[in-house]
């Protein structure tokens, strides 16, 4: 039964994370093997240990939701600040590097990496030359932004994903030093796309920086599907994976962690899949309930209502894992 995170105090946003974490079965398999640590001190300041212990407070629990206080006061001894509003996807960044840190089995931090971790190839090419730099780097979430470079509304999820993998051209104050022409010339800059985790997790960049050095929300409508084929929407030339690795590049939606109000006052919950069930639940801090699909969609986004409730972070799983 789905058992909801009690408020204590702004912490919307790690309660909707930590359900997405601890819904999510392939990381409870993981969490479920970790070394106790030996001394009540070091018990107190593990994050992996905590959230054990609040996985098994949930399901053993015959409450409608319990207290994630103790994890919440460990989280703080590793200078994770209590009490204020935090952005979903550096909270989420925070956590999963707390975790991998602690995680004292080699196996298990690779297993963790293989759960979500996602590569990529940065690629810059002179335009002058045929001297090329290629970078391979990992990444926990794909930032995808909302808007095109001339401000523009991009329409699907599907275009924000090819718009961020296409080809950027570096001219002007943006050109980039050459070796062999020993100068600054113009670069063609591209992502590509190497290897894709068990659990794919994209950040919608809703919230952007005006010129004020305000924050201002992005809410108009963005539709994502319940199914995504990343073979359909990336080019060939968008991807260095052999087709053993794009065989398994299918994935459904698993979770959506959205975000209402404004940026200066926010909201945060957690509409996630359940793997056992195949119903959507929403997880509004205690307070938890099965939902449908058409109410997921209202996550898309509206133009006039920016206090809405509208998707920040997108969780795909694969549909065929190895």
């Amino acid at each position: 039964e789905a058992i909801g995170l009690y408020n204590l105090g702004q912490s919307c946003c790690l309660n909707s994370l930590l359900q997405v974490f601890l819904m999510n079965i392939r990381f409870t398999r993981i969490l479920r093997r970790i070394t106790v640590p030996p001394s009540p001190a070091q018990r107190r300041n593990n994050v992996p240990y905590q959230m054990l212990l609040l996985l098994e407070k949930m399901q053993c629990g015959k409450c409608k939701a319990v207290g994630p206080t103790d994890l919440a006061c460990c989280l703080s001894e590793h200078r994770v600040k209590l009490f204020v509003q935090h952005d979903a996807a550096q909270l989420f960044l925070t956590l999963w590097n707390l975790l991998k840190k602690q995680m004292k089995k080699p196996e298990l931090v690779e297993e963790l990496s293989d759960l979500y971790t996602i590569c990529i190839q940065e690629h810059l090419a002179c335009q002058k030359c045929s001297f090329e730099i290629k970078n391979n780097s990992t990444m926990l979430t794909l930032p995808l932004p909302v808007l095109d470079a001339n401000s523009h509304r991009l329409k699907t999820l599907e275009d924000c994903l090819q718009y961020f993998f296409h080809p950027e051209e570096l001219t002007g104050q943006n050109m980039c030093f050459c070796q062999e022409c020993g100068r600054k010339t113009t670069f063609l800059q591209s992502m590509k796309l190497v290897h894709l985790p068990q659990t794919l997790t994209l950040h919608l960049k809703r919230f952007c920086f005006e010129r004020s050095s305000l924050t201002h929300k992005l809410s108009h409508p963005l539709p994502f599907p319940q199914e995504l084929d990343l073979r359909e929407v990336l080019t060939e030339n968008q991807c260095l994976a052999d087709d053993s690795e794009k065989a398994i590049w299918q994935y459904e939606l698993f979770a959506v962690v959205a975000h209402s109000g404004s940026t200066s006052c926010g909201h945060y919950c957690a509409y996630i899949r359940s793997l056992t069930e195949c119903k959507w639940y929403c997880f509004n801090d205690s307070e938890v309930c099965q939902v449908s699909w058409d109410d997921v969609k209202c996550t898309y986004g509206h133009s006039n209502l920016y206090w809405r409730e509208t998707a920040y972070l997108l969780f795909y799983m694969k549909k065929h894992p190895q």
